[in-house]
């Protein structure tokens, strides 16, 4: 059975961060792609459309999705407009699906709205789609709260975090498991443990087989 796994980034990037995530979890066996989209100039609905414009044409009899922060309020447009009709599981790093406060503060501000762009239409301050996709939802949520996040919030970001998503702001009640990994929003990309847990779910749809290592 061919498995591919899609990999989505996250806002302000590119898809190049998460090379060595893609690396690894090829070397446990799966296809692997990074889809990339601008996460600035068009709504997390349009990079939805995108993205089910570049999923539908993959020939795989699975298709997962690994996705980092912005990339999982993108998902969660995804199975609310093109619900996938293949099966797979899916995987967030440090997404807020309930919204983000450092965002809010943010849009708060006017000269701070440009740092958003249109990711904050029905995205990242906490007025996405709520979960509606038929298959399990993991979530990673770091706890070491080292960041640009940490700098510019003013006390505006809950502890714990990530230094830019507090963990509460990943919290679903669409969350079948979630886990909580000592590493900074941008670090879990390149994290091994993590690495280790996405795996593990992707095979299992839990993280309880992942290794306890670190990198």
């Amino acid at each position: 059975m061919n498995e591919t796994v899609v990999l989505i980034h996250g806002i302000w990037m590119t898809g190049a961060e998460m090379g060595l995530l893609g690396w690894r979890i090829r070397r446990a066996g799966f296809d692997v792609r990074i889809f990339h989209y601008h996460s600035l100039w068009r709504t997390p609905a349009e990079n939805a459309a995108a993205l089910d414009r570049y999923l539908r044409p993959l020939e795989a009899d699975v298709i997962h999705l690994v996705a980092h922060s912005l990339g999982g309020i993108v998902v969660a447009h995804l199975f609310e407009r093109f619900p996938l009709r293949k099966p797979g599981r899916v995987v967030m790093l440090g997404s807020p699906l309930r919204g983000s406060a450092i965002a809010r503060k943010y849009h708060r501000w006017i000269l701070g709205r440009p740092f958003l762009g249109r990711a904050a239409v029905r995205g990242l301050l906490g007025d996405a789609p709520r979960w509606r996709a038929d298959r399990r939802l993991c979530m990673i949520a770091g706890n070491r709260g080292v960041g640009i996040g940490m700098l510019l919030s003013g006390g505006a970001l809950p502890r714990p975090n990530d230094g830019t998503v507090a963990v509460e702001e990943t919290l679903d009640t669409a969350v079948y498991r979630h886990l909580e990994v000592p590493c900074s929003h941008f670090g879990m990309l390149f994290s091994r443990r993590v690495a280790d847990a996405v795996v593990a779910c992707l095979r299992t749809g839990d993280f309880a087989d992942a290794p306890s290592r670190e990198r």
